[in-house]
């Protein structure tokens, strides 16, 4: 059976001489992995269209025997272009991919975490790289699972608690406005580090790069 479905592309590696894996991220499949055979050919109908950010409509044929699903067809919407002017916007990129990848289940329904992701993949080229950034995608992430901190019972500065729900409930367009003090990225970087390992058991590589973006 053919399903269609809306995704942004979070990761692609090689298969065989000729074919990708795509790890997507879709509202309403959640993650799933589609394998593009023959799309390293240079006559390929997937011939760029499958990258790093892409947001695009797909078919896919789903295999009952594993989760990696056979992919029909690619149609392009966004390849958010502007993230490549800009190592920095990659590497925040990157590694918010990848702690969506940790942090959720596959092949199930992901509306808000989708929403995050398109949002910040939209955000991020409107200014310099900004360690916020990396703070409100982890903090609204951790809400969207019901694992947010406590900020009241918080060990941290009056001061960063009010930065803490800023991070929740600002969109981002305000959160660049936002002047963090060179203690309160350390306070939050530390505060949020733990909470992630407390709760994940792991980060996932990049954090470090994409905090000093």
């Amino acid at each position: 059976m053919i399903e269609t479905a809306t995704g942004l592309v979070l990761r692609t590696r090689p298969l065989t001489e000729t074919s990708f894996i795509i790890h997507w991220l879709t509202p309403t499949l959640g993650r799933l992995a589609t394998v593009a055979k023959g799309a390293r050919r240079p006559q390929s109908p997937f011939r760029g269209k499958l990258d790093l950010f892409y947001l695009a409509d797909f078919s896919f044929s789903r295999s009952r025997r594993s989760d990696l699903h056979t992919l029909r067809e690619v149609s392009l919407r966004d390849t958010h272009r502007p993230l490549r002017q800009e190592l920095g916007y990659l590497q925040q990129a990157s590694y918010c991919a990848a702690l969506v990848e940790q942090a959720t289940e596959t092949e199930t329904p992901l509306p808000a975490t989708f929403a995050l992701m398109l949002g910040l993949l939209q955000h991020l080229p409107a200014q310099a790289p900004q360690p916020q950034t990396i703070f409100a995608f982890e903090f609204k992430l951790l809400t969207e699972l019901g694992l947010q901190p406590d900020r009241e019972k918080a060990r941290l500065n009056p001061g960063t608690k009010q930065l803490l729900k800023a991070l929740t409930d600002l969109d981002w367009s305000v959160l660049s406005r936002l002047k963090l003090s060179e203690a309160q990225i350390a306070e939050l970087r530390q505060f949020l580090h733990g909470f992630l390992i407390y709760h994940l058991e792991r980060i996932p590589a990049g954090r470090n790069a994409a905090l000093h973006s």
